[in-house]
């Protein structure tokens, strides 16, 4: 019970963030659940997966009651590059797990690679947010879904900055629009995982009574920070995401620091 309520604080604040930014709570409770270390990698990720999965629904559908328009095409063939990068994403970790003696080794890889999706979004975000290639043919949309999708369940963070920063850079989208379709992309991708956790190795080895405390934290997240999402600017948002990924970055490197002392 410990346990599950101290994972319903962090999930709150975390998918409430989230469904603001477009993050989607994941990046912050990942490496939080790392920090804490109550459960291995593999169930960690699985936490963090259900959560964010919760997330995206409620967001995406507060979202369109807050009259949010989208571009329906762009939407399909990101999350259809999704959801195979999900599945791609979740067999390359399984297969890390395998093949590596220690999982420290594959949290320090997603570790590394966290870090540096973070320090792409946020450069990108300060520096670059002017500069897009403004691409349009669907099979980029398509290929920027997969990539998504699939560093996204290997690093367990469920979509992360890298999202919202690489739909501005590739498709031109304003931020506060590029938050909803990165919400989109970690629905497809996160479901595409979880699916092949259950065609796999099934759900038996995790605690799935911690989910009575994801499940209804994710929720409450996603309404909030949809709620929010709606009422602040896109300058605020900005600022909201960089301020995330700086103390993201933080806590990602003092858990690298961690494995090895």
């Amino acid at each position: 019970m410990y346990v599950g309520f101290i994972y319903f604080i962090v999930i709150i604040l975390a998918n409430t963030v989230g469904a603001i930014s477009g993050m989607g709570g994941g990046v912050i409770i990942k490496p939080v659940m790392d920090t804490l270390h109550f459960h291995p990698l593999a169930a960690i990720s699985f936490y963090s997966s259900v959560a964010v999965f919760t997330m995206s629904i409620v967001s995406t559908l507060r979202q369109m009651k807050n009259g949010l328009k989208l571009k329906i095409p762009v939407a399909i063939f990101v999350s259809l590059g999704s959801v195979v990068g999900g599945i791609i994403g979740n067999t390359t970790f399984d297969e890390l797990l395998k093949l590596l003696s220690d999982e420290k080794y594959v949290q320090t890889i997603q570790i590394i690679l966290t870090l540096i999706t973070l320090l792409f979004a946020f450069f990108y975000t300060k520096f670059g947010e002017s500069r897009s290639y403004n691409l349009s043919h669907p099979l980029w949309y398509v290929m920027v879904g997969l990539f998504l999708g699939f560093i996204s369940t290997l690093l367990g963070i469920g979509g992360g900055p890298i999202n919202v920063a690489l739909l501005m850079l590739c498709f031109g989208i304003p931020i506060k629009e590029a938050t909803v379709y990165s919400i989109i992309t970690i629905f497809f991708s996160q479901a595409a995982k979880l699916v092949t956790i259950a065609q796999t190795t099934g759900f038996s080895g995790f605690d799935l009574a911690i989910l009575f405390y994801v499940i209804p934290a994710a929720i409450i997240g996603g309404f909030v920070g949809a709620l929010i999402s709606g009422k602040v600017s896109a300058d605020r948002v900005t600022q909201i995401y960089q301020v995330v990924i700086l103390l993201v970055l933080l806590l990602n490197i003092w858990n690298g620091i961690q494995l090895f002392i």
